[in-house]
């Protein structure tokens, strides 16, 4: 998932922003989902979306809180997760060099 967002430690990151990804992997038991092939049974990626957009949008020096905070409210938001990993990437981070991204994963 790719995102406009104001993360950042500088205030220049925080009132102009920058492009971040996410990318999220979770576990939950699919079997009623593979069985009836109904997405009620299915942990809805378009309302993960929202949940990951959503956290997104509220400012943060680190991305490790962003991160944090993603995970939590998934885990929160869908009971039936039992594990999420969550990375955020700060794309073309401003380092004074040429870098495609930094990354933390939680």
């Amino acid at each position: 998932m790719q995102f406009y967002a104001h993360h950042g430690c500088f205030d220049t990151e925080q009132k102009i922003g920058t492009y971040f990804t996410v990318d999220v992997e979770y576990t939950y038991d699919a079997t009623d989902a593979v069985d009836t092939d109904n997405v009620d049974k299915a942990v809805n990626y378009a309302e993960v979306y929202n949940v990951i957009k959503e956290q997104m949008m509220i400012p943060s020096h680190l991305i490790e809180n962003v991160a944090y905070r993603i995970k939590k409210a998934l885990l929160k938001e869908f009971t039936s997760i039992s594990s999420a990993k969550v990375t955020v990437s700060k794309l073309n981070p401003p380092i004074g060099g040429d870098i495609e991204k930094v990354s933390v994963t939680l």
